[in-house]
């Protein structure tokens, strides 16, 4: 299955009342310019993980995954992405989840 493109929420002076929408089992992905930040919250009874791909090399080294524990009934904020470590090919951050059952998330960009 493809991934499924998410679109920002656009963080603004006057406040923003963001949205949540459901994480997607298959993948998603999502335009990146170094100023984007993922808010997820896990509804679940246990931790999930959240992965966040790495494309590049460094010196003919592959970048280690980002890989980022959301506990039980908590949220992370994770972010900024570096384009130039984060960012695929087609210029689209993409990010997995150990499980997609009540979690939800916020793509947001200052």
């Amino acid at each position: 299955m493809a991934r499924t493109e998410i679109t920002y929420q656009q963080v603004v002076r006057t406040g923003l009342e963001q949205t949540y929408a459901a994480a997607v089992a298959d993948g998603e992905k999502f335009s990146n310019d170094g100023r984007m930040f993922l808010h997820v919250k896990n509804g679940a009874a246990a931790p999930i993980t959240v992965t966040v791909q790495t494309p590049g090399t460094v010196d003919g080294l592959a970048v280690a995954e980002q890989v980022i524990t959301v506990t039980n009934a908590e949220e992370r904020m994770i972010g900024p992405f570096p384009p130039g470590i984060y960012n695929q090919s087609d210029g689209m951050v993409y990010v997995d989840y150990s499980s997609v059952t009540t979690i939800t998330k916020a793509l947001l960009r200052l």
